[in-house]
């Protein structure tokens, strides 16, 4: 079995080696797989210089996908090189196997995303009991913080945005909440309930058109420039 190790970090002229399984250890519970990453050298993360002087190793035990309902964990052994560059404030550092490991991770990339699949799916407490049927036992907080590490999606500019008000204290402080028409899913919360904060909002993204009477009758106000009418208007569409 062999493991890509380090892929696209070698130099032109040098091809990156793939690591080596050099043992599998079932005990009844964990599988244990010994890895060693056997590239010519890496990249300095800060500094981008390729360095090939090894300055030392050491074993990385990064929990992997489970395997018929058993744990399975990498022995990894993996080097410190020592960069070239005198002026890189890094004296030395650690080769990552890229699509693998990462800095101070204790699972590897693919453990990562199938938990925070889960947590996405789940959230934390029924999240942690499915990945513990899987063969995967984490605790919920492990799942909502690889849930929060998940980068942020970029949404895309609705066509038809229905504005409404709500309660942030009642009687006292309320917002505003805009949501997608046509998927109705909410947008964003704005502070306040202010046209200008609303208008605002609008200005940024161009294309975007508000439904609902609260809204027009807004702009005939004068609060909101004035929007062509849509196509979808009333209570259904201002979520009212």
């Amino acid at each position: 079995m062999v493991v890509g190790c380090a892929r696209g970090t070698a130099p032109a002229g040098r091809a990156a080696l793939p690591g080596r399984v050099e043992s599998v250890q079932d005990d009844g519970e964990v599988i244990r797989v010994g890895v060693r990453c056997r590239t010519a050298g890496a990249r300095c993360p800060g500094c981008g210089s390729w360095s090939g002087r090894v300055h030392g190793s050491y074993l990385r035990f990064p929990a992997d996908l489970p395997v018929a309902g058993q744990r399975v964990v990498l022995r990894l052994r993996v080097r410190r090189f020592t960069c070239k560059d005198d002026s890189c404030g890094r004296r030395t550092f650690v080769e990552q196997v890229a699509g693998l490991t990462r800095r101070y991770s204790q699972r590897t990339e693919r453990m990562r995303s199938l938990l925070a699949e889960v947590g996405l799916a789940l959230a934390g407490r029924a999240g942690a009991r499915l990945a513990d049927v899987l063969g995967a036992r984490v605790s919920r907080n492990t799942v909502l913080r690889l849930v929060d590490a998940l980068p942020e999606p970029q949404p895309q500019i609705p066509r038809v945005i229905g504005v409404d008000e709500y309660a942030v204290r009642k009687g006292r402080v309320y917002g505003t909440v805009l949501v997608d028409v046509e998927t109705r899913r909410p947008v964003d919360l704005l502070p306040d309930r202010e046209a200008g904060t609303v208008a605002a909002w609008m200005t940024q993204r161009p294309g975007a058109d508000p439904a609902g009477p609260s809204v027009r009758g807004r702009a005939a106000a004068g609060g909101l420039p004035a929007w062509p009418r849509s196509p979808c208007e009333g209570p259904r569409c201002s979520g009212r």
